[in-house]
């Protein structure tokens, strides 16, 4: 399988910080950004390379030569005349006979891609994007999608967003099948060209031109990680990468390493408490923990909601509106610069009777807390040490499920007698303030 990497960007906004060199060949910890990532494909079997240069990329091909030296066979493409970032993918037409990976050759990122093409193959996609949450969803371009994953609406940055919505973002790896080149409105034949009356070179965008239109098509999917992407462009976020990498959170997000997470409780935990929350006006996030959950996601630990939804069955709340108020929740935890990795719900409910209640869901499931259902499934998909884990609620039943999962747990209650060997705080906000900064 071939890996295209695409080297050819300028980098004009990390310039200042290193003028003589082109953005790929930056060091993090001493080392080029883009050999890091060319020993992390190695070492995943991706070794078919394709590097697109064009800035100073006599200096990327000097460095890599011919890859064997990295354990990998490169070809370079040099783009004279600057092509757009998918112009190239034209020119390489006749080499891409299957599904490739195509890569930004400037982020800095340690992902399973053996999990990812696993994904988009059972998919049978045409494209699978890696996604992700991140700390300002306001102010980025988001993936609205189905159940199945597939991208029903591609919102760039300027277009117009549903009032709440999840925070999936698209971290720029993917998995492309060429017969997305035959789709594009796009005629090779131009690209490269320039326009006599405009002077304009014709190039081709790879968002715009190829992947948006795939948007409704149910050929082009979210294939939904945790691990770590981040793009270096700034000054600012080149320093917070580097510095992720030091102290060894890069490495470890990657999901072939196994992970730790915090398990959220809903209701009562993150939100205020109103018994049966039915409508989304009801859903008030508690004061600080969207601050707590900022430094959960700093602390290397991914966090994850399992919740009891027991008005699914009793037909009080659909599906599609329960969904809505995960995205009001994830969009007021954006606003504030958190973000939660995964949610998992438990739709059941063991006792019949009730006026519209959904018989099929009216079961005594492996899910329904105090059973710990959710939180196997969440460790099975993320690869979670559930050991070295956490499960903070509200209620017996999160301690519970908790401990049933194996996990160490924490009870937030204004009663300070520990339930068990559990710890016992006031709110999540203590516990991001004392249990990460100790008990983690």
């Amino acid at each position: 399988m071939k890996t295209i990497l695409m080297a050819g960007g300028r980098g004009t906004r990390i310039s200042a910080l290193y003028p003589d060199i082109p953005k790929p060949l930056i060091p993090i910890d001493g080392v080029p950004v883009l050999e890091r990532e060319i020993r992390s494909l190695a070492s995943q079997g991706f070794t078919d390379l394709i590097i697109t240069v064009s800035h100073m990329g006599e200096k990327i091909m000097d460095y890599f030569g011919d890859g064997s030296g990295y354990g990998v066979s490169v070809q370079y493409y040099d783009e004279a005349t600057p092509l757009g970032n998918a112009g190239a993918l034209f020119k390489l037409r006749d080499q891409l006979t299957e599904d490739f990976l195509l890569l930004n050759a400037d982020a800095i990122f340690d992902v399973d891609f053996n999990r990812m093409l696993e994904f988009h193959r059972r998919r049978h996609a045409l494209v699978t994007l890696l996604t992700h949450p991140n700390s300002h969803p306001y102010d980025s371009g988001l993936l609205l999608a189905d159940r199945n994953g597939a991208v029903t609406q591609w919102l760039a940055k300027e277009d117009d967003r549903p009032v709440y919505y999840k925070n999936r973002v698209n971290a720029g790896l993917h998995i492309i099948s060429p017969e997305v080149l035959n789709l594009a409105d796009v005629d090779p034949e131009q690209i490269g060209m320039t326009d006599e009356r405009s002077g304009k070179t014709f190039k081709v965008d790879l968002d715009r031109q190829l992947l948006k239109p795939l948007a409704g098509s149910g050929k082009m999917f979210c294939y939904d990680s945790p691990e770590y992407v981040k793009d270096m462009g700034t000054p600012e976020r080149y320093q917070a990468a580097a510095d992720d990498f030091r102290v060894g959170i890069v490495q470890a997000r990657n999901l072939k390493n196994k992970q730790k997470a915090v398990f959220l409780d809903r209701d009562g935990t993150i939100n205020k408490y109103v018994g049966f929350l039915r409508e989304i006006g009801q859903f008030e996030l508690i004061d600080g923990v969207a601050a707590a959950i900022r430094r959960i996601n700093a602390s290397g630990y991914l966090c994850i909601v399992v919740t009891n939804q027991p008005v699914i069955a009793r037909g009080e709340v659909t599906v599609p509106e329960l969904e809505e108020i995960h995205n009001k929740m994830e969009t007021l935890l954006g606003l504030e610069g958190a973000y939660v990795d995964g949610i998992y719900y438990c739709p059941h409910h063991p006792h019949r009777g009730y006026e519209g209640e959904v018989p099929e869901l009216k079961i005594d499931c492996a899910c329904r807390k105090p059973k710990p259902g959710m939180l196997l499934k969440a460790a099975a998909d993320f690869n979670i040490d559930l050991e070295n884990s956490w499960m903070v609620g509200d209620g017996e039943n999160d301690v519970k499920a908790g401990i049933a999962a194996g996990c160490q747990t924490a009870l937030i209650s204004e009663n300070r007698e520990n339930f068990g060997q559990t710890e016992t705080v006031s709110s999540l906000a203590e516990f991001a303030l004392r249990c990460i900064k100790s008990a983690l």
